[in-house]
């Protein structure tokens, strides 16, 4: 039997291989969750602008912001529509104020202060408008746990399926600087909920998980759902 450091390297060694972005895997399930068409979007941490990419087929016209000056760089030469803009700062300091119809935050926000950041997102969102956070948390549950190990051979496959096989080098949008998240599932949603009534959470596979919510009329507030 292989030992467990010896199978955790095969494993390293494969994703090293065969590399793909979790955190495009739900760009589309990010559009699902939009009106077919809306004014104004504000992608927060846009990396290489393929979300903010994606945006723009709906959207009127898109802002994306990112601390990384370099990337920015590489995702103003991939964009070629003039509906698109993309700025180097600081989400919390440097975002012109908006509001926007649409706000989207993918494996961001626990670069972030959590509550500073969607409490700005808040005040940011116009009425009516929509906020999808595709977020990172720290393992901490039976269930996180669980759900980790039944993403590993999955995350495999896909890997796998999606460079046909061959070795593929690492895409763009992967280059970005990482850390580690310091919120706790739990801790996600006790604070979001806090600040986002009617908020929607839920843990998903690949270490991820999502938060809707839409900007209601005071008097229409839905109930918090989480899992």
């Amino acid at each position: 039997m292989m030992a467990p450091s010896r199978v955790l390297q095969a494993l390293d060694r494969f994703n090293a291989a065969h590399p793909w972005d979790h955190n495009a895997h739900y760009h589309h399930w990010i559009l699902r969750q939009l009106p077919r068409s809306f004014g104004s979007a504000l992608d927060v941490g846009s990396g290489s602008g393929d979300l903010a990419r994606l945006l723009a087929t709906r959207a009127e016209s898109v802002y994306g912001i990112d601390a990384d000056a370099a990337i920015v760089a590489r995702a103003r030469d991939s964009t070629s529509s003039a509906s698109v803009r993309f700025a180097v700062g600081d989400a919390l300091t440097d975002t012109p104020p908006g509001p926007y119809d649409v706000i989207t935050c993918v494996a961001v926000v626990h670069h972030l202060p959590f509550t500073d950041a969607i409490t700005l997102f808040r005040r940011q969102l116009a009425p009516g408008g929509t906020l999808v956070i595709v977020g990172v948390s720290r393992a901490h549950s039976l269930s996180d746990h669980l759900l980790g190990l039944a993403a590993v051979p999955l995350n495999l496959l896909m890997g796998w399926l999606k460079n046909k096989g061959r070795r593929a080098a690492r895409p763009i949008s992967m280059n970005a600087p990482t850390r580690p998240a310091a919120m706790t599932f739990p801790d996600i949603v006790r604070e979001a909920s806090g600040v986002l009534p009617g908020v929607r959470l839920r843990r998903r596979l690949f270490w991820r998980y999502t938060l809707v919510w839409h900007h209601r009329p005071s008097g229409t507030v839905s109930s918090c759902t989480s899992p």
